[in-house]
């Protein structure tokens, strides 16, 4: 039954986490309208559970409508153990895809497109489906589907603007393979701005400006990375301009980004300012702590490796400046405990976002000698903290007891979550017994509005924040 409940899900779950996370796992019993599921170690229990519970539900209620519950329990025996009803790896070794391995990219650097067109190679890895967008950055991805669905359409030109590390390339090569994917026979070109410009300057010197013009103005969609660097490029923005109203009169699809909105960029002409305004213009922004979170989980399973959640939320924690740290932190982890037979903890983690990011502050919790990591990680951190401060405990605390003793507290440590780790309403819901959105945004304000009238939850605020160490 395991089995079977794997295979129709392995084209969803992937080839990369069916071997790295269902290890040795077992259904150990179905009774009562309940399964329960079976695996070694706790890393694999959370992982399962938070990310494949509901397919995996759902999947039983396909073979056997009375299972209505489903549970996961780690059972270490597992791993050294063998058992009747483990789960055949051997049956999604030759699964296609599932992992950076079956995904390697070309070793070339250019697509040469029709009439000797030049377009530097899309990133295999850079796909609208591979971003994990989070609240901060839906609109973005959005804007690109529905480019990439319908290319020249009302959001044409396409401007992506933000600072360094936040996925604007990501986003724009996603463009292109889903556009492509869509619509195979198109001519779809992503280029550097530095690329367009040199095309630019070589054309000028060997006076072929002529068939520079005709090349580009063919093309169904033209993607051009870091517009900034036109910033005081008279040639190179005059061209541009005329191949831009080229194609936009045309109906093709230009995609743009750039460091900054297109009122802010220095050294660009008004004319291609009013230009890039024409269409949809989005901020891409940094990750919250949430999105930051998913990432490092998807990069655990597409690496297929196993680190310790508390290890990826310390690092989702403190690592704020943008994706590139973010990732360069985790791999700079990994690389380091694979050369010395080790896994990564907080200790060896903490040494290697300062090493990384050297804008990252640490203020508070002394672990040893001269190491200070931060004492919250997650919201149990603060529920602890606080309860211990109001001499209550978890229960009394995320409980329903609606007593002022109980209330007050309760609405404060919400109200610290939101403000501290950056939870949606949603997730700190869940963490009070379930509690919907609404409720926690009420609470939160309400804190927020008698911080000003109500010294004394002034005074537990700000002796709190010291307890976590801010």
């Amino acid at each position: 039954m395991w089995e079977t409940i794997l295979t129709s899900l392995a084209p969803s779950i992937g080839k990369a986490s069916i071997l790295s996370f269902f290890k040795d796992s077992i259904i150990s019993r179905v009774e009562n309208g309940e399964m329960v599921v079976a695996v070694p170690t706790q890393i694999s229990c959370d992982f399962i559970r938070t990310r494949f519970d509901v397919k995996i539900y759902q999947a039983a209620r396909e073979i056997d409508p009375s299972i209505n519950n489903l549970i996961f329990e780690v059972k270490g025996i597992l791993a050294d153990q063998e058992h009747p009803n483990k789960v055949d790896l051997k049956l999604f070794r030759e699964l296609e895809g599932g992992g950076k391995s079956a995904r390697k990219a070309p070793n070339k650097q250019e697509l040469i497109l029709e009439e000797g067109m030049r377009s530097k190679m899309f990133n295999p890895d850079y796909t609208l489906h591979s971003f994990i967008p989070g609240q901060e950055n839906r609109l973005a991805h959005a804007a690109c589907m529905a480019v990439a669905n319908k290319p020249g359409g009302i959001y044409n030109p396409l401007f992506l603007y933000g600072g360094t590390g936040r996925g604007k390339t990501h986003l724009l090569q996603g463009v292109g393979h889903e556009l492509l994917r869509h619509h195979p026979g198109k001519n779809v070109v992503y280029m550097t701005s530095e690329k367009f410009m040199n095309e630019i300057v070589d054309a000028i010197g060997k006076k072929h400006t002529k068939t520079f013009k005709e090349k580009y103005r063919k093309v169904d969609c033209l993607i051009v990375d870091d517009i900034q660097f036109f910033g005081n490029k008279a040639s190179t923005q005059q061209e541009f301009f005329h191949t831009f109203n080229e194609l936009y009169d045309a109906g093709k699809q230009i995609v743009l980004s750039s460091d900054k909105a297109p009122n802010d960029l220095d050294g660009l002409e008004e004319r291609l300012k009013s230009r890039f305004n024409m269409g949809m213009v989005v901020e891409v922004q940094l990750p919250d702590y949430e999105t930051r979170l998913a990432i490092l989980n998807s990069m655990c399973t597409e690496e297929q490796v196993l680190v310790d959640p508390e290890v990826l939320k310390f690092i989702a924690f403190n690592v704020k400046t943008n994706i590139r740290d973010l990732e360069g932190v985790l791999k700079n982890a990994i690389a380091e405990a694979q050369l010395m037979q080790t896994t990564p903890t907080i200790k060896s983690v903490a040494a290697s976002i300062r090493r990384c990011c050297s804008e990252t502050d640490f203020d508070s919790l002394n672990v040893d000698s001269g190491n200070k990591i931060l004492i919250v990680r997650n919201s149990e951190d603060v529920i602890d903290i606080v309860a211990q401060y109001y001499k209550l405990t978890r229960s009394d605390l995320i409980g329903d007891d609606r007593r002022k003793e109980f209330m007050i507290p309760r609405q404060i440590c919400m109200y610290l979550i939101r403000e501290i780790l950056e939870y949606s309403y949603e997730t700190i819901g869940e963490a009070f017994s379930g509690r919907n959105h609404t409720t926690v945004l009420h609470a939160c304000n309400k804190i927020i509005s008698e911080m000003s009238a109500d010294s004394r939850i002034t005074r537990d605020i700000n002796a709190l924040k010291k307890e976590i160490g801010l």
